[in-house]
């Protein structure tokens, strides 16, 4: 069960339908950029034989994930941190598709193919890495921006 410390009229799920950058910090110590995928209360993002992220989850599943904003016109500053125990989940085209579509558009014809089709759903190795946090917290740490 997740520990939520979200203020109550934050709004959580449109901070994370956005297609920010998190940050996946394991005990490797490694920590990697993610996009990732809000779904079923957990963070979903793609992995495979490209990562280093896989061994290090199996040999010590523990991870903290962050996510931070800044908007500089607008004074918007959030953080979010959310920490728990990830696990490799088998491939899903259709999460997949749900997850590069929030960062590369919907039409896949403009997706880098090498890249995001041969290197993912024709991958033996991809597979997805899942994060179903005991604990999230969130912080708007927001100013008033000089005029």
């Amino acid at each position: 069960m997740t520990t939520y410390d979200v203020p109550t009229e934050f709004d959580l799920d449109g901070l994370l339908a956005r297609p920010l950058i998190a940050r996946v910090a394991t005990n490797g110590p490694t920590v990697r950029p993610v996009w990732f995928l809000w779904e079923q209360e957990a963070f979903w993002w793609l992995t495979g034989s490209w990562s280093k992220l896989p061994p290090l989850i199996k040999r010590d599943p523990a991870v903290a994930l962050l996510i931070d904003t800044w908007h500089p016109t607008t004074g918007e500053v959030l953080q979010l941190i959310a920490t728990g125990h990830a696990a490799i989940h088998p491939f899903d085209a259709n999460r997949a598709r749900r997850k590069l579509s929030r960062y590369l558009g919907d039409d896949q014809s403009k997706w880098d193919k090498d890249r995001f089709i041969k290197g993912t759903f024709d991958s033996p190795s991809a597979a997805f890495v899942r994060l179903r946090p005991d604990r999230l917290t969130v912080k708007d740490l927001s100013y008033q921006p000089p005029a």
